[in-house]
């Protein structure tokens, strides 16, 4: 089969389209035929670790273990193993299988995958998996949102963000998108209430307050968003360049602990629960992954590139089958 692969960290030059072997499902497992994966801030952290710790875990500390990326994947499942029940050979399934997405088949495990919402394609589905467990344990979770808050969602344009958005209102918050001028129409369409564009204004001196800051990009300092929490008010971290990743991790507590507010970040787990959340979402038209730009196989290498150049506005889908 084809895939893409990497031996080695780096930038997206180190990718490579391969024939590899086609694996064969174990007794836990579940073969998928690929027909569409996304592209996700994860995958970018895992070729280039340019986070430390992605090397320790589970990534191999000088070169991946994983050879082949890609969590989200959605397809038709071609075989399965002995001990699965949910799943048989041809039902059309979405998921986050941790990696191997990047290529014509993927192994994935029977709780990281559901069925496809019928309403869906294969693409919109693959947009779905990390991006929106992310956005839901992210709010429910971590920020622990309820009805009439007003939350503050920071890099609203992207992956994250746009279920971010959607899925505030869903829980009954009055949302504040965050995002640059030609992204405001589409926070305007996902249901935010407020748009603030980030190259003309700085929410985090303004003097307005939030009880849930969302940062699916968390470019301000843990300092400039606890300036913007109301009392106690909760500051979740979902992504953004490696020193707000650690600062969050280092020193989100010790802020936490000064005045009632809570800083933290949200960590994303697998929860075939939360997919089934997802899908009834998706199945009601609750949300809708918002897509960016389609890459067939071959150019996983630039699709990455361009989820590097921080352009992406919503999700990046490869197509497969």
């Amino acid at each position: 089969m084809k895939a893409i692969t990497y031996n080695k960290y780096g930038t997206p030059d180190v990718l490579h389209l391969e024939d590899v072997e086609k694996p064969t499902p174990d007794g836990d497992q579940v073969l998928i035929k690929v027909v569409a994966a996304s592209v996700n801030a994860l995958d970018w952290h895992m070729l280039t670790a340019d986070i430390f710790l992605v090397r320790l875990m589970g990534s191999g500390p000088f070169r991946p273990k994983n050879t082949i990326l890609g969590a989200d994947v959605a397809g038709v499942v071609e075989a399965v193993g002995k001990n699965i029940s949910q799943f048989k050979p041809g039902d059309n399934v979405f998921g986050d299988i941790g990696h191997g997405g990047f290529a014509e088949y993927a192994l994935g495990r029977e709780k990281q995958l559901v069925l496809k919402p019928t309403n869906l394609s294969f693409e919109q589905a693959a947009a779905v998996p990390v991006a929106g467990l992310t956005a839901l344990q992210g709010l429910r979770d971590s920020g622990k949102i309820q009805p009439g808050q007003k939350v503050l969602v920071n890099g609203a344009a992207g992956g994250v963000g746009t279920f971010a958005v959607q899925m505030a209102k869903i829980f009954g918050a009055e949302v504040t998108a965050v995002c640059s001028s030609r992204n405001m129409e589409q926070a305007r369409q996902l249901g935010a209430d407020h748009v603030i564009d980030y190259t003309k204004e700085n929410f985090t001196q303004n003097g307005k307050q939030y009880d849930l800051i969302f940062a699916a990009n968390g470019y301000h300092s843990l300092a400039d968003y606890k300036r913007a929490l109301a009392p106690r008010g909760i500051y979740v971290m979902a992504g953004g360049k490696t020193r707000q990743i650690f600062e969050a991790m280092l020193m989100g507590k010790w802020f936490s602990e000064k005045d009632g507010r809570t800083l933290g970040g949200v960590s994303t787990h697998i929860d075939q629960k939360d997919l089934l959340t997802l899908k009834e979402m998706l199945e009601t038209g609750k949300i809708i992954p918002a897509i960016d730009k389609l890459y067939p196989l071959n150019q996983v290498p630039e699709a990455l590139r361009y989820l590097g150049a921080g352009h992406a506005r919503a999700k990046i889908i490869i197509t497969v089958g």
